[in-house]
């Protein structure tokens, strides 16, 4: 019996925000995440801390030009169809679509970018698995109404997702609304828009523009139900397990409190109201969220079809103020694991917590599931022809990959699919380095944005191309 359904998903992902480029091309507008440049204030701004609107003088801004994947899209499909890829997961920029975002007309050069690049994928029987926005949000909203803050966001991505729900049509079925939806807590600029002014409110501001955004999730999954019957829509969560430091309570009461602030968005989008641990943070808090039945209801009817989440590390907790050793993470640290090795990065590696977090989020909700990011970030050093041996990438993904297996085969979730993260070299999110790499095709540009841009696939890239001919049961 093989391990995985006949039908499994396999490919890779990546987002147009960190690959794509051309920040000025074609009518695109400018982004949130287009203005955040490498080096040290960078996680100041994408935290909503130190006000960045445009570019300044004396910043490098990666996104700008990234790996200029808007300009070698059939050169990079055309490789992932090498490797056998069943899906591709990408995002919109939504300022391809509407360069302001509160434009009435949509822009016709932004469409047809996305409706030539599905078409590229098609052409290799590859299912386009869309994520509407990924860290991404017009600055003119931002300056404008103050991002996600404000509920006039609301008919803004609603006008967004209808537009493209009726363009692609038949092109694409599978949705994400919002990527990673709980880095807002984390990364409130990079992930909603916003941006603090001295003495605010910053939990109130959080969790209203996380309202807004789980409304719009709800209007979307209603909107393309509407369109396309065929289409599923998914959440997007930034996952991993909390462990407990130690069998202390008070540890595994951190652990529990540590899920519940991650889980408390999808909780929302799966079961369609609003948990009552959250109302009482809130009361407690004194956060006021203002929202309408009409909100409400539409949570309550237009849930979710699946559940997806990026999967990096596990976490660990403690209730002890005196245990501070921290680790690296996905944006936000977690307490150090001594049982865990780490990446070059400080992320620590635990295949098992994959398996973990997939029968924890199957047994919360029992809906299916969609890994949508995993992967190892480290420095490449490719040899004179421009290979590179990445035997760490390879040992990295078959143990997680073998931990989906067991998942599904010994635990029994329900497992559509897994794109690995990065599955060509782009810019990192968190830091905005090239350095840091998780693809299987090595891209030659720098931290500095030197480089010929030319492509090399890696040991990885035959592979994962095994791994997927075989459907996952030849992972040596």
């Amino acid at each position: 019996m093989s391990r995985f359904p006949k039908n499994f998903l396999w490919g890779g992902a990546t987002a147009a925000n960190q690959c794509e480029g051309a920040y000025n091309v074609d009518g695109r507008g400018l982004a949130n995440v287009d203005v955040v440049p490498v080096g040290e204030e960078r996680l100041a701004i994408i935290t909503g801390q130190r006000k960045m609107v445009d570019f300044e003088e004396g910043y490098f801004y990666p996104a700008k030009d990234s790996i200029d994947m808007y300009h070698h899209y059939k050169e990079d499909i055309a490789l992932f169809a090498e490797m056998g890829f069943k899906t591709y997961r990408l995002s919109i920029a939504w300022t391809r679509i509407f360069p302001k975002g509160d434009e009435v007309e949509p822009n016709e050069k932004g469409l047809e970018f996305y409706e030539k690049l599905f078409k590229e994928c098609h052409k290799y029987g590859i299912e386009p698995l869309v994520t509407i926005t990924h860290f991404d949000c017009p600055m003119h909203l931002i300056e404008e109404y103050g991002g996600w803050r404000n509920r006039k966001m609301l008919v803004f991505y609603e006008r967004l997702c209808r537009t493209l729900f009726a363009r692609y049509k038949g092109l694409v079925r599978y949705w994400l609304t919002v990527n990673e939806i709980n880095m807002i807590l984390h990364a409130p600029f990079m992930g909603a828009g916003l941006y603090f002014e001295e003495g605010e409110n910053q939990e109130q501001v959080k969790y209203q523009a996380a309202h807004h955004e789980l409304v719009a999730s709800a209007i979307a999954t209603k909107i393309a139900h509407e369109i396309d019957p065929e289409n599923k829509v998914g959440c997007m969560l930034a996952a991993g397990q909390y462990y407990p430091n130690t069998s202390h309570p008070r540890d595994y009461w951190a652990a529990l409190q540590e899920d519940r602030e991650n889980y408390f968005f999808i909780d929302v989008q799966a079961r369609g109201t609003y948990p009552n641990y959250a109302k009482k943070k809130w009361e407690r808090l004194g956060i006021d969220v203002k929202m309408t039945d009409e909100d409400l209801d539409l949570l309550r009817a237009y849930t979710v079809d699946f559940i997806s989440f990026s999967y990096y590390s596990s976490r660990v907790a403690s209730g002890d103020p005196e245990v501070q050793e921290k680790t690296e993470g996905n944006i936000f640290a977690s307490l150090k694991n001594p049982y865990l090795e780490s990446s070059e990065w400080g992320w620590q590696i635990d295949p098992l917590g994959l398996r973990i977090t997939l029968n924890v989020i199957w047994d919360r909700y029992q809906k299916p599931m969609f890994i949508v990011e995993n992967g190892l970030g480290a420095i490449d050093k490719p040899d004179e022809t421009g290979h590179v041996a990445d035997d760490y990438r390879i040992d990295y993904l078959r143990k997680h990959i073998a931990a989906m297996k067991d998942a599904i085969l010994e635990d029994g979730v329900e497992l559509l699919g897994y794109t690995t993260w990065g599955c060509i070299d782009l810019v990192s999110a968190g830091t905005g380095e090239m350095k840091k790499r998780y693809g299987f095709i090595y891209v030659d540009r720098d931290n500095e944005g030197r480089g010929s841009l030319k492509r090399f696939k890696k040991k990885s890239f035959d592979w994962y191309k095994q791994v997927i001919a075989s459907n996952g049961e030849d992972l040596d």
